[in-house]
């Protein structure tokens, strides 16, 4: 009888157990998973895709003092699972409970939190380098990188870095042929070569040991036989690639065989030097659905199972930002031939599908390299065209120097469509776009734009590609509102003024305009008196004409944004009163604190930091109390 997986105390249990006991723990492992998507939405494909490549590295390392970096995080759920959260499992992705990625104060067993890809490598570099210097030798070091991460930029710095060092670490390449989305690129097609070439899987080792019988010495014609030996050698080593970059290649190997990836591991374990073993791994393994459709099944919305079927638990369906951002783009595509797509491996998070079957001529998916898809677009940009980069928040961080240097410094009328700005609920801290609204708009000739509600995004997406500088649009993870109201055009520069009053004002940038509404209606009803709403809709320019009336003006001013407070929108507010010579004490400003939010649901999060309609509302009181101390000023 094999172990089971709630009397698993510790890792090291795994070392006793057999290649079979492993086996049918992994089965085990596949219906905790399938369990939890009973529940709630959660990362499943890629974590069905490495049960057994975690079982066998915790069964051949002690990662109580040995080093290993998932990357990315969101694979972690069977190394959670068998590292002592089990009975916490069923919490993960809600407020209070288990992370979905790596978290140090979860567990010993993580070292990192890493919800971006493409560091692991670097990372356990540095713990390799750290502990040789700390003269703590005998620890291993082990990175796990997916073929889809293996683009990324910093992946080859690192690769390059470790080579010359001679390092001993283990860079285990994970290889499913997915990233999220399908693989894309030369990388792709070189990996596919690896996977399928039948010279290296099945005749290399007969022709290799018959090259290695070909004797080498000093006069020309053996030194020919020799170069014409490391020819073939060459031409049949399917790793050259890495070997070149000094790195030892083994593999390819069946990724799903417990017992050949504890061969591989214990053998690798014992060999000096920086290893590559690549890792053959199916997406979806073990569950016929998502293996036939690992794209959807990445993190899909709570199933039911009937056998082997998922039968999906539809919601009523409620268009989202990123939904209405994706028409918006393929419309304008359809009027202007100058308009191009870019996104970094998240065609289907930012619903780019359609787009990518209507222009495919014109959509650009560059795997997970942002800096490059920022760099390339200002290339096309100089040619005349107009690209738009849709990339995550969070994600586009990643080509800061890029956005500096390629596109403002040049003054390019790129266009920055930024999904996933604010919070992103679940994901949690890796994942929140908290930081876009300060990062953008410290950059010369950048417009940076937030839709108050789903009519604005269209409408700042065709303002953005005839705008000849270029521009930034933020806009959430979150449902669309249609707010009824008599639209105004959208103009460089200026804000909207959606009710108007005199008891104090709402400034807010961005979607959580609904609920400023909201508070605003409160306010009246608590016999408070009317306030005006503004949808600020830039944070660059700012429309200091209307917000520093406001201030000069109103009993208070509350400036309202779902991004970090420091160098944020209220900051903005704040810094032109100080230009224009104002008392800025009347203006509060709502938004996120200087601290890393953790995951939960969003407005439970919102909620929790007052930035809820009934959070809006009582910071509106708590204004007009303090504004009420100091009589506004008449305007000069």
């Amino acid at each position: 009888m094999t172990l089971q997986l709630a009397d698993l105390q510790s890792p090291m249990q795994l070392h006793e157990l057999s290649n079979a006991e492993l086996t049918e723990l992994a089965g085990e492992i596949r219906e905790r998973l399938c369990q939890l998507l009973a529940k709630r939405p959660a990362h499943f494909a890629s974590n069905l895709g490495v049960v057994e490549l975690c079982l066998a590295l915790h069964s051949i390392y002690d990662f109580r003092r040995d080093r290993l970096i998932w990357d990315t995080g969101h694979q972690v759920y069977p190394h959670k699972l068998i590292t002592g959260r089990l009975a916490e499992f069923e919490t993960i992705r809600t407020r209070g409970g288990l992370m979905g990625y790596p978290n140090p104060t979860e567990s010993e067993y993580d070292l990192f939190m890493t919800g971006h890809a493409g560091c692991s490598v670097s990372t356990v570099l540095g713990l390799r380098s750290g502990d040789d210097l700390n003269g703590e030798t005998e620890r291993q070091a082990v990175a796990v990188i997916g073929d889809g991460a293996l683009p990324s930029g910093i992946v080859f710095e690192a690769l390059n870095n470790a080579g010359g060092m001679k390092a001993n670490m283990l860079v285990i390449l994970n290889d499913n042929k997915m990233s999220i989305c399908p693989r894309v690129g030369g990388l792709a097609t070189y990996l596919d070569r690896l996977r399928g070439n039948p010279f290296y899987s099945g005749l290399k080792n007969e022709v290799v040991n018959v090259l290695n019988k070909v004797p080498v010495f000093g006069d020309p014609a053996e030194r020919f036989l020799a170069q014409l030996k490391e020819g073939f050698k060459a031409g049949l080593h399917g790793g050259m690639m890495f070997e070149e970059l000094g790195f030892q290649y083994l593999g390819p190997i069946d990724g799903h065989n417990v017992a050949v990836l504890r061969k591989y591991l214990k053998m690798v374990r014992e060999m000096k030097g920086p290893i590559l073993l690549h890792v053959l791994t199916e997406k979806g393994h073990g569950f016929e659905p998502a293996a036939c459709d690992p794209v959807f099944f990445h993190t899909p919305p709570v199933f039911d199972r009937d056998g082997d079927e998922a039968i999906i638990r539809r919601k009523a369906s409620v268009k989202s930002y990123t939904a209405h951002a994706a028409d918006a783009i393929l419309d304008q595509m359809r009027h202007d031939s100058r308009v191009t797509v870019h996104t970094a491996a998240m065609c289907q998070g930012n619903q780019l599908e359609t787009v990518r079957e209507t222009f495919p001529e014109r959509f650009f998916d560059v795997g997970i390299c942002e800096s490059h898809a920022v760099a390339f677009a200002a290339g096309q940009a100089k040619t005349g065209l107009r690209p738009i980069v849709d990339i995550y928040s969070t994600f586009l961080q990643r080509s800061f120097d890029q956005i500096f240097q390629e596109v403002s410094l040049q003054n390019l009328p790129v266009t920055f469509m930024m999904d996933r700005a604010g919070l992103t609920g679940p994901d949690g801290p890796t994942h929140h776009g908290t930081f876009d609204i300060a990062y953008m708009r410290v950059f010369p000739h950048l417009v940076v734009m937030a839709p108050g509600d789903a009519n604005d995004l269209g409408a700042m997406l065709e303002f953005a590609v005839k705008h000849s500088a270029p521009c930034a649009i933020r806009y959430p993870k979150e449902n669309a509102v249609d707010l009824e109201r008599q639209f105004a055009e959208i103009e460089l520069g200026k804000a909207e003024v959606i009710t108007e009053g005199d008891a104090g004002a709402i400034v807010c940038f961005g979607a959580m305009l609904a609920s400023c509404l909201e508070a605003a209606r409160r306010f009246e009803d608590a016999g408070a008196g009317r306030l005006t709403v503004v949808n600020a809709r830039f944070a660059k320019p700012l429309d200091t004409e209307l917000i520093n009336r406001l201030i000069r003006t109103m009993p208070f001013v509350v400036t309202v944004e779902e991004g970090n407070l420091m160098g944020g929108f209220g900051s903005a507010v704040l810094e032109s009163a100080n230009e224009a010579g104002l008392d800025a004490s009347r203006v509060t400003r709502l938004g996120l604190p200087d601290a890393y939010v953790e995951h939960g649901e969003r407005g439970e999060i919102l909620e929790s930091l007052g930035l809820d309609p009934a959070g809006i509302f009582n910071s509106c009181l708590a204004a007009a109390r303090r504004g009420a101390e100091v009589a506004p000023r008449s305007v000069s």
